[in-house]
């Protein structure tokens, strides 16, 4: 009873075992994401990519919405581009053509926020996937989304950039999307420069590079290689996420 009660008890601090750490919480993945990226990935290597998934889908759609009418000098600068384009490639495409494209076009670009996203998402894990495999990853299909899906939270950042530049920002500078963005093709005049160089140039930006090395952090952490080996497919990554604008750009000439 002596023991029990006595010095055979044992006492707090005294080589008591510690507390379980209480687990992270999905949103406080959302914030470490911008820091402590490794441990992100770590800690989700098991977990599903819906729930990141469908909460950047989500950000990123409500503050387009929210920040539409703003936009409207972008947006009409690059559907006016767009349809100079079109008829310049089609005599039989008319001026009231263009007038009823660009209705339906204002629509499905509303409805585009929510659809974009996650194709962009899936898309980028999947051929991270595939990249992963050329560098011996052993991270699996499932695994490649969750990082795509955590590696593009900078976008939701980048949404709320832009948003706030188009409130502050004179909207007759704002003749297309990149005079928006923190790179090279804020400084080039989309009316007179190569639309190839645009696709290109448009790639050279913070939040774009951001989100590369987001995805060569989490290939290196879910697929167990070294990070310098995982870094050989940054480039290719880079490249495959302007592939659709590039060759649009040759198409159009």
């Amino acid at each position: 009873m002596s023991d029990e009660m006595g010095g055979g008890s044992v006492r707090a601090g005294d080589g008591e075992a510690p507390a379980p750490e209480k687990p992270a919480s999905v949103w406080e993945d959302f914030i470490d994401i911008f820091y402590a990226p490794s441990a992100v990935f770590a800690r989700r290597a098991r977990a599903g990519f819906g729930i990141p998934m469908l909460v950047v889908t989500v950000l990123i759609g409500v503050i387009f919405l929210a920040s539409f009418g703003a936009m409207q000098p972008v947006l009409d600068a690059e559907f006016t581009r767009s349809m100079t384009q079109a008829m310049k490639n089609n005599p039989n495409f008319t001026p009231e053509m263009a007038q009823k494209a660009r209705g339906i076009g204002e629509s499905f670009t509303k409805i585009g926020a929510f659809v974009f996203v996650p194709v962009g998402i899936f898309l980028t894990g999947l051929v991270l996937w595939g990249l992963g495999k050329l560098v011996d990853a052993t991270a699996t299909l499932g695994q490649a989304l969750m990082v795509a899906s955590y590696s593009f939270v900078p976008r939701v950042a980048e949404s709320v950039l832009n948003a706030l530049q188009t409130l502050v920002l004179d909207p007759s500078s704002l003749n297309g999307r990149l005079r928006l963005s923190l790179g090279v093709g804020r400084f080039l005049d989309p009316d007179t420069t190569s639309p190839l160089v645009l696709a290109i140039v448009g790639r050279l930006d913070v939040f774009t590079i951001w989100v590369t090395v987001l995805l060569v952090i989490g290939l290196s952490v879910t697929g167990k290689i070294p990070r310098n080996k995982a870094a050989l497919i940054g480039v290719p990554m880079w490249l495959a996420g302007g592939l659709v604008a590039i060759l649009g750009a040759l198409r159009n000439g």
